[in-house]
């Protein structure tokens, strides 16, 4: 199977939690199984700044989406301003999401990439 970028794009992220494939505040359930990395530019982030990432899926097809990764983000991404997530076995229900906890909205490059 080819790599593909299965999702892309850049928001504005606040204090509320902001799925990014489907670009809004709701909560999305992707059932495109495979193996996932996501990439996202922190470069904007600065010493004042704190930030949130949270990787959702399902245990189960039938089963209550939850939180199987998350990763907070302090301050200026000085050496390592790209994060990349290693790759995820993902296909009952998930979704990634950002969010500000504290300092002010930063508009962050994101990038979901399937590899399998």
């Amino acid at each position: 199977m080819a790599i593909t970028e299965l999702y892309s794009g850049s928001a504005s992220i606040s204090t509320t939690e902001y799925d990014l494939p489907s670009a809004s505040t709701t909560l999305s359930s992707i059932t495109t199984d495979g193996i996932f990395q996501v990439f996202l530019d922190l470069n904007a982030l600065t010493s004042t700044e704190e930030y949130q990432l949270k990787i959702y899926e399902k245990c189960r097809s039938s089963s209550t989406q939850r939180v199987i990764q998350e990763v907070i983000f302090s301050g200026a991404q000085t050496t390592e301003p790209l994060y990349v997530v290693p790759g995820l076995l993902l296909m009952n229900g998930w979704t990634v999401t950002m969010k500000k906890n504290q300092g002010a909205d930063k508009t962050i490059e994101w990038s979901i990439r399937q590899v399998a």
